[in-house]
């Protein structure tokens, strides 16, 4: 006997006899389950023999799917471009009508509003005149009796006609006349447009006579004569001599030629259109 063998620990456990069986158990189980399973393997399995047909799609049919879808298509292509081209036209058409009412309005609103400015300033040239007038002295000597004179004797001085002018005054009458319709421009001295006095200096240079420029001067470059006393060629002033604020020139027949304003432009107009203060004779 070993001199250790009496050391519990170095002793070999022994295994029982019942652990021994039950291992022995387990194996033979198993080993007899695979052996039924490989020989029930074969006999449970069956081949297939039935075939399964799928339906085949003619060519026809075909060509008759892919047409109908390509129509299909097609009409909705249509369809869209129509209604995009509808959309376009409507909104065109409220476009344009809009457009014509605005041009319509601004058409009715220029029209009142040239018709408003020319009567304003038509009022304003009369009352300008009216106002003038007024504020200025009356012509003195011979000239104030004179035309206080001519007050219920205007009938008088439309007697002699611009037929009866002969000589100087005929020219200066003649020359007033043609320029009838030129347009009213504030210094202007011609050829097409002209102020009050820059129309009766040329008037009267084209026979000889060289007047001052404006109408203050040209209300005393000559006799004063009564409005009863009128003959053709005769300078017409408004306002007071020497102080006249307008001019024109006595045609005869009661009449008068001048560059009135910016509206009329040169006129022949009665006398009793815009009532002169005074005149002077230069011929």
């Amino acid at each position: 006997m070993s001199h250790t063998a009496l050391i519990p620990s170095h002793r070999k456990p022994r295994q029982s006899a019942s652990k021994t069986a039950l291992r022995a158990g387990v194996a033979g189980g198993v080993l007899s389950t695979i052996a039924v399973a490989g020989a029930a393997g074969p006999a449970q399995a069956e081949p297939v023999t039935q075939t399964i047909e799928m339906p085949t799609i003619t060519a026809g049919l075909s060509t008759t799917v892919a047409a109908s879808a390509e129509a299909t298509q097609q009409v909705a292509l249509d369809l869209e471009t129509q209604a995009s081209e509808d959309a376009a036209a409507a909104t065109a058409a409220k476009a344009a009508k809009k457009a014509k009412a605005e041009a319509v309005r601004k058409a009715e609103a220029k029209k009142k509003a040239e018709a408003a400015a020319k009567a304003k300033a038509e009022a304003a040239e009369r009352a300008s005149r009216s106002t003038e007038r007024t504020t200025l002295s009356a012509p003195s000597g011979s000239s104030s009796s004179s035309s206080s004179s001519s007050g219920s004797s205007v009938s008088t001085a439309s007697a002699p006609a611009s037929s009866s002018a002969t000589g100087s005054a005929a020219s200066v009458v003649s020359f007033v006349q043609m320029q009838v319709g030129d347009a009213y421009v504030s210094g202007g001295t011609g050829p097409n447009s002209w102020d009050c006095s820059g129309l009766v200096q040329a008037a009267f240079r084209t026979v000889g006579v060289d007047l001052p420029r404006v109408s203050q001067s040209q209300s005393t470059a000559g006799t004063q004569v009564g409005l009863g006393n009128l003959q053709p060629g005769d300078i017409l002033y408004w306002g007071g001599a020497g102080s006249a604020y307008h001019v024109g020139v006595y045609v005869g027949g009661g009449q008068f030629v001048g560059a009135q304003n910016s509206s009329t432009g040169v006129v022949q107009r009665p006398l009793d259109y815009d009532m002169p203060t005074g005149a002077v004779r230069v011929l």
